[in-house]
């Protein structure tokens, strides 16, 4: 009997063995995928992380830079100011308008002889060059110069729409353009000169760079782009 039972007890401990060695396996297999799920788990997490970070320093940076826009954005003066600005700038662009139409719409009867019309650009300038007294060259060409400054300084209060230098210097361009064709057509002893407009646009300009582009945005509000 003992012989008999002795194959079935090597059998069953070599059973035994057996199942021990699969579960060991077993649970070194189940280790080592928990352990990868916890490594790719960390390396997860740590992705996720950067990202936050990185999307937390780029949301900071464009809350910095809406900040800093905002800082540098001039706001507009309180409204009576405003209006109180707008109604001098309307007071003096009449006074200037008076002064225009006296200097360019005056006739001139002893300058019928020398008056020429011009279509050429410089050539009037070429002429007031050409003078042997250098003042009378500045006096032709700073007076018609001066008489664009206004134009660049009162249009971008008066008119908010205009207040790009291409806009006042259009406007400058039509206006001065009429005043040179009436002169031409109507005037005794004036004639149509194109050198003027082109001065007088000048002119414009330089009142736009020296005050026109602050009062404009120190008056009126900048529309800000949706």
């Amino acid at each position: 009997m003992d012989r008999l039972r002795s194959p079935g007890t090597a059998g069953g401990t070599a059973g035994s063995a057996g199942r021990t060695t699969a579960a060991g396996q077993a649970a070194a297999d189940q280790k080592t995928a928990t352990g990868w799920r916890a490594a790719f788990g960390r390396k997860n997490a740590d992705a996720t992380s950067t990202a936050g970070k990185s999307t937390g320093k780029e949301s900071a940076a464009g809350k910095d830079a809406t900040a800093a826009k905002a800082g540098t954005e001039r706001r507009p003066l309180p409204l009576p100011l405003r209006l109180l600005a707008m109604a001098f700038a309307f007071a003096a662009m009449v006074a200037f308008a008076v002064v225009l139409a006296d200097l360019t719409l005056d006739p001139s009867p002893a300058s019928v002889s020398i008056a020429h019309t011009n279509l050429h650009p410089g050539a009037t300038l070429k002429l007031y060059l050409d003078q042997p007294a250098f003042r009378d060259a500045v006096k032709q060409i700073g007076g018609n110069v001066l008489l664009g400054v206004p134009f660049g300084i009162l249009v971008p209060v008066l008119a908010p729409g205009a207040r790009g230098v291409l806009r006042v210097l259009l406007l400058t361009a039509v206006v001065m353009l009429l005043v040179e064709l009436a002169q031409g057509a109507l005037v005794t002893g004036r004639a149509f000169d194109v050198d003027d407009v082109i001065l007088n646009t000048a002119g414009a300009l330089v009142g736009w760079l020296l005050l026109g582009r602050r009062l404009g945005r120190a008056v009126h509000a900048r529309k800000r782009k949706a």
